[in-house]
C-alpha cells in the first residue's frame, strides 16, 4: 500500500534488538493469540509495506524466531532504538521506513493503514500524537529517507531519543484511530494485566 503522492518504496522495520531488562524475558517472543509479538508485527507490516525486516543485534540474529525473517543487524552500539532505525536507513537509503516496536500487543491494521495514508513529502517524519500525553509516538512512525541526515545531526549533538528528535523536527502528527493501539509492554506487571504469555 503506497500513497499516490510518494514514489519511494516503503519498508517496514520491527525493532526487536532490545535487551528487555525491565520485562525480564524477551518481549519479541511473548505470545499473542498463538503467535509471537515479533511474528504479529511482521505480519502487519507486510500487509502495508513493500518489504519488512526485523531489526536485531548481532548476537540475536540466530535466535530461531528472529531467524525466520529477513533481518537488518544493528551497525551501531549504545544508541538504543535509533541504532536499528539508522542501520535500516544505511541498508536501504532510498526507502522510507515504517518503524514499529515489538512490544505493542494492541497494534492493528487500522492503525498502520492510517499512518501509511498520511504519507506525503511535506515532513521528514510522520507519527501519531500519543493518546496519553500528546507527544509524538516514535516507535510506530514513518521515517522518510530524507530524515537520515536529521537523525545523524541529532546523534552528533548527543540526542539519541527518537521522541526528542521528533519534538525538535518538523514532524507531522496525526491522531490515533484507536487510542490504546500503541500501549506497550515494559514490565512483568504490564504482562500480568495483558493477554500475552511467555513462550514455553
Amino acid at each position: 500500500m503506497i500513497s499516490d503522492s510518494v514514489t519511494r518504496p516503503l519498508s517496514g522495520l520491527v525493532l526487536a534488538g532490545g535487551r528487555s531488562r525491565r520485562m525480564g524475558t524477551d518481549k519479541a517472543l511473548l505470545v499473542n493469540n498463538g503467535e509471537s509479538q515479533l511474528a504479529m508485527a511482521m505480519r502487519l507490516l507486510e500487509s502495508v509495506c513493500d518489504a519488512a525486516f526485523v531489526s536485531t543485534r548481532e548476537e540475536q540474529a540466530d535466535e530461531p524466531e528472529r531467524a525466520r525473517f529477513a533481518q537488518i543487524v544493528d551497525r551501531y552500539e549504545d544508541l538504543g532504538p535509533i541504532a536499528g532505525i539508522l542501520s535500516a536507513m544505511d541498508e536501504r537509503p532510498g526507502d522510507d521506513w515504517l518503524v514499529v516496536a515489538c512490544d505493542l500487543p494492541n497494534l492493528s491494521p487500522a492503525t498502520l493503514q492510517a499512518l501509511v495514508a498520511a504519507r506525503d513529502d511535506s515532513a521528514p517524519m510522520i507519527a501519531f500524537r500519543s493518546s496519553h500525553n500528546g507527544l509524538p509516538e516514535p516507535l510506530c512512525a514513518i521515517y522518510a529517507a530524507e530524515s537520515k541526515t536529521l537523525v545523524r545531526d541529532f546523534i552528533s549533538q548527543g540526542i539519541r531519543c527518537p521522541r526528542k528528535m521528533m519534538i525538535n523536527s518538523d514532524t507531522r502528527l496525526i491522531d490515533q484511530p484507536e487510542p490504546d493501539a500503541l500501549d506497550n509492554m515494559n514490565s512483568p506487571e504490564d504482562l500480568q494485566r495483558s493477554k500475552l504469555e511467555i513462550a514455553s
